[in-house]
Formats: C-alpha cells, sequence, structure tokens
C-alpha cells in the first residue's frame, strides 16, 4: 500500500527545493519620489509668445489681472523653486500702451513644467438665495469665523499645527465636523460662539458654496452679499459625488454637479446624513470689492484667473492654456489655490458668477496643454 501522507511530503519537499532553485525575480525599484516643486519636475523652453494664437482682448483681460496681482507677487514667498525677477514686468505692465499680447512677448518666456499635460475642471462663483437678516425661510447660517478656532499650541511636527479647539479640560481636540456645527454647537454663548454674518434660504444650495468657497447671497429684494472665504474647521473634506457612488446612486463618470443637487432635492431623508458624511465646514467673511478674492487676496476674474499648485506655479504668474474644450483656451493668471488642485499641471479655471458661469464650470473636465510664462532669462539662470 502506498503510504500518501510520505509521498505527499516527499513531493512537497522536492517542489519547495525547485523553487528555491528557481531564479528569482528581482525585487522592483522603488518609485520615484515625487517633485516637490517647478525645478524638480523639470522646465523646459516653450514656443515663443509671437507664436501663441493669443487674441488682444484675452491678452488684455490678462495684463489687467496681472497688473493686480504684481503687489502680492513681489511680496510672496514663492515655493515652486523657479526664483523669478517679476519687477521689470510688474512695472511695465500698467503703462503698456500697445498691444497687450505684445506687453507678453516683450516681457516673457515660456516653459513646460514637466510633460506640460495639464488637466482642467472649472468653478464659479455661486449665487444663491439668502438675506443679511434672519427672517421667516431664511434659517441657514452663514458663519464666520469661531472665536476657539486654533493651532495646536503644542505641536511639534513639520508644518502647520492642526486646527481644533481646547475643551472644557483643557485638551486640544478636533474642531466640531459639519453634522455637530449644523446641530447648533455654535450658537451657545461661551467660546465656541460664531458670528452670523448671513442667512441662506435652502441648506443644499449653500453646501455647494461652501464647496466654492464663495459666492454671493440675494435677497428676495434684490440686494447681494458677497461672501468670501475665511477660513476651514480642519475636518476632512468628502467628495459627496464619491459617497453617492459608493452608494450606488450613480455609477463612475456620471455624479455631475447638477445631478447630485436634483438628488439631494429629491431625497430629503438622506440629504442632511450624505451631505454630513463631508465633515468640512468653511467660515466666511463679507466682501466689499467686485469680484471674490483668491487665495493671492486679489479679486478673481472670469476667464482670466485660474487656481493652481503654488508648488509648482507662482500665484501671480501667467498660464497658457490649449485645451480638449476650446471654451478654456487662452490666457490666464494664476490667482488662486484648490484643495483638489495639487500637482505640476493641474488647473482649476474660473468663470464668474450666472447661469452660464455655472454650467460651463461644472461641466469643465479637460485635458489640455499648459505653458506658464516667466520673464525672460528666468530659464537660462536655472540652468546655470
Amino acid at each position: 500500500m502506498v503510504n500518501w501522507a510520505r509521498r505527499i511530503a516527499i513531493l512537497s519537499g522536492v517542489a519547495a527545493l525547485a523553487a528555491c532553485a528557481a531564479p528569482q525575480p528581482p525585487e522592483e525599484a522603488p518609485p520615484p519620489p515625487e517633485p516637490t516643486n517647478a525645478v524638480e519636475a523639470g522646465l523646459t523652453p516653450g514656443p515663443a509668445i509671437e507664436t501663441l494664437p493669443l487674441s488682444s482682448d484675452d491678452a488684455e483681460a490678462a495684463r489687467l489681472s496681472f497688473i493686480e496681482s504684481c503687489p502680492k507677487l513681489l511680496a510672496r514667498n514663492d515655493n515652486s523653486g523657479i526664483a523669478a525677477f517679476w519687477t521689470p514686468a510688474c512695472e511695465a505692465a500698467p503703462r503698456w500702451g500697445g498691444d497687450p499680447a505684445g506687453f507678453f512677448g516683450a516681457y516673457f518666456e515660456t516653459a513646460r513644467i514637466g510633460t506640460g499635460e495639464a488637466f482642467l475642471t472649472g468653478y464659479f462663483e455661486p449665487q444663491i438665495a439668502g438675506v443679511r437678516e434672519k427672517r421667516e425661510g431664511y434659517d441657514v447660517a452663514v458663519y464666520g469665523m469661531p472665536g476657539d478656532l486654533i493651532r495646536d499650541p503644542n505641536y511639534a511636527g513639520e508644518g502647520r499645527g492642526p486646527l481644533g479647539r481646547v475643551n472644557a479640560d483643557g485638551e486640544f481636540v478636533p474642531y466640531y465636523e459639519r453634522a455637530e456645527i449644523v446641530a447648533g454647537a455654535l450658537n451657545g454663548p461661551g467660546p465656541s460662539q460664531a458670528p452670523v454674518i448671513g442667512w441662506a434660504k435652502d441648506p443644499i444650495d449653500f453646501f455647494f458654496l461652501q464647496i466654492q468657497g464663495s459666492g454671493q447671497l440675494i435677497g428676495p429684494d434684490g440686494e447681494v452679499l458677497r461672501i468670501g472665504y475665511a477660513g476651514q474647521n480642519g475636518r476632512e473634506y468628502v467628495a459627496i459625488g464619491r459617497t453617492l457612488r459608493e452608494r450606488g446612486v450613480f455609477a463612475p463618470g456620471e455624479a455631475t454637479m447638477q445631478g447630485i443637487v436634483d438628488w439631494l432635492h429629491a431625497n430629503p431623508d438622506q440629504a442632511d446624513e450624505v451631505m454630513n458624511g463631508n465633515k468640512s465646514w468653511v467660515f466666511f467673511k463679507e466682501l466689499n470689492g467686485d469680484g471674490p478674492l483668491g487665495a493671492l487676496g486679489v479679486p478673481v476674474r472670469a476667464h482670466a484667473s485660474v487656481a493652481a499648485d503654488p508648488r509648482f506655479v507662482p500665484l501671480g504668474a501667467p498660464v497658457f492654456i490649449d485645451a480638449a474644450e476650446d471654451v478654456a483656451d487662452g490666457l490666464w493668471i494664476a490667482q488662486d489655490t484648490g484643495g483638489a488642485i495639487k500637482g505640476a499641471n493641474r488647473f482649476d479655471t474660473f468663470w464668474g458668477a450666472g447661469a452660464q458661469a455655472k454650467a460651463i464650470a461644472g461641466g469643465m473636465s479637460s485635458d489640455a496643454s499648459a505653458l506658464v510664462f516667466l520673464p525672460k532669462g528666468t530659464l537660462a539662470r536655472i540652468a546655470r
């Protein structure tokens, strides 16, 4: 009789020895580290500005936005590693009297960051129903910054410490999340009380205004209260589209902004839970200028301002975009940032306010190529 147990053991041992004798595949090399700024990503010369399809109207809008950006651009610490000299262009821009496209040709050269292959999205300034003073039908609080929102005073790590608050026991804890704020955590007396600068009519509309970061409250009498980003609670941002995809509401690629809004309005019994899954909350301040403020601290302009990652594009720099969606073609000025705008060639185009702006921004998802305009001589200095 065959001793099957012994036979299996022998065969197993032979197989193990064979496996040991076989040549082992080489270990895969770890992937190279991601570049942390434009110089690490690589800068290569692009085409001459005179060869680009740059219209006079497009160039003039960009020149005016560049002028607004210059005081901040000259004073700002640049994280891109480019270390360009912007003063000559900034001094010449307000005095330029010729063809606006000629200004950029006279003072700038083009550069590709990495491959220059870009991806675009869009944003806009929402206009929603809202008022300055609370009244019937307008009961969604638009909070200013609470006094107890601070960074961890004992943080010893790199960069800025996490946001939070000190509780009644003297412990630093995470700040209230969206569900707690909606439930009234900032309403009562005490250190967590936050000023209310306005009242929105629809919590879903206000939710999306918070995602955009600025907007207008339009009263029934036509009064406009423009509000802009003042701060955030430090809690994690969860994309509501991803939540609904995970629940099977939308297939991948189908979760448009308008589709999400329609679903939330059609499912009020689930809307609060879904929105509260995004723990982030944005606080606002009243804006008195003629446009929402970007991260550079100047008003962003329709089809002239773009959000970029400042590690790769100096805020204030012109960016020429050639997009698959032609409506986004042209010259933009990097004046803003965004939580999802990360990487060498990731841009978020600004389209202004109103129904058309909402439609374009909501549908903007485009591949593109991008050229950053740098003061002449910058690339030669970097190469040395």
